[in-house]
């Protein structure tokens, strides 16, 4: 099948069906009769080759191959709105930014990255979190923009992506003020038997952190690994260990005084990057997004 042999229209019919999950509802959205719809549908089914919907009772719900149709359909139809709206005016228009972010990324980092776009009034952010992999799956097939990560990819010629380097921070060890005092330790000669909270195993921070400990012969006294940067804030604020992680994780309780940094190594970076397909579409508020990234992204 060819692009000039699909029909849009039965895809417009398609997409107000699954997004209004009903077929007599949607009818009357569109001011059709119910059978004239059901046709239009099927003989998109046939034309694809494939079948969209599965009926269980009275609801119609969305086969593997139904719900790849929408992702495609909702940029399709989405962005002839996003058009419409920019025609008829900026004021009327309205632009969908889809960002994903890994699990394992500083809320704080996302909602700082993503703060000055918080005040454009035409603006409609999705934000996702989850796995890596699962976030590249979903941006390959246009399901996001842009994923947000403190990784790169691993090259693969099959799926070509774009990193774009947004920067990268320190990693510091951080305590409770009534504790400790700041800067009160080297890193890492006075971290051996040190009561110590860690990133999870799978953490790129983790492997900066072991390696570091393993080239100076310290073995620090592990009291916790944990994958969720919010989980470690907390283990930070109230555990009274020494805890490693970016400080713009804890950046509210360093400004209040709660926590103090006691210890930094220069050695110790996380570094962000966003990562895009090649041919993604030119949204103004991502190329604000990308802004300080690396003006030649790199092609993994």
């Amino acid at each position: 099948m060819k692009l000039d042999q699909l029909n849009f229209h039965h895809l417009f019919y398609f997409w107000r069906v699954a997004k209004v999950g009903h077929l007599t509802r949607a009818a009357q959205e569109l001011h059709t009769s119910q059978s004239a719809l059901s046709a239009q549908i099927r003989q998109l089914e046939e034309r694809l080759g494939q079948v969209l919907f599965t009926r269980e009772g009275r609801r119609l719900v969305l086969t593997d191959t139904g719900q790849l149709v929408l992702a495609y359909s909702e940029d399709i139809f989405g962005m002839g709105q996003e058009m419409l709206g920019r025609l008829q005016g900026r004021s009327e228009g309205v632009t969908r930014l889809r960002i994903g972010s890994v699990a394992t990324l500083s809320r704080n980092y996302q909602e700082n990255r993503i703060r000055p776009l918080l005040a454009d009034p035409t603006l409609v952010l999705t934000l996702e979190s989850g796995p890596l992999e699962g976030l590249l799956t979903r941006l390959i097939q246009h399901q996001l923009d842009v994923v947000l990560a403190n990784e790169t990819v691993p090259s693969d010629v099959n799926r070509p992506l774009h990193c774009h380097f947004l920067g990268s921070q320190a990693i510091s060890l951080v305590g409770p003020a009534r504790l400790w005092q700041p800067l009160a330790l080297r890193v890492p000669e006075d971290l051996e038997g040190l009561d110590i909270a860690l990133p999870g195993p799978r953490s790129a921070i983790r492997a900066q952190f072991d390696a570091l400990c393993a080239s100076a012969n310290i073995t620090p006294r592990l009291r916790a690994e944990v994958d969720d940067m919010a989980m470690l804030r907390l283990i930070a604020r109230d555990s009274g260990w020494v805890t490693v992680l970016p400080e713009v994780v804890v950046q509210d309780e360093l400004q209040s005084g709660s926590l103090v940094c006691v210890g930094r190594s220069g050695v110790l970076q996380e570094r962000f990057y966003a990562i895009t397909t090649p041919h993604r579409h030119h949204i103004e508020p991502l190329e604000r997004l990308l802004t300080g990234a690396s003006e030649t992204p790199f092609v993994v």
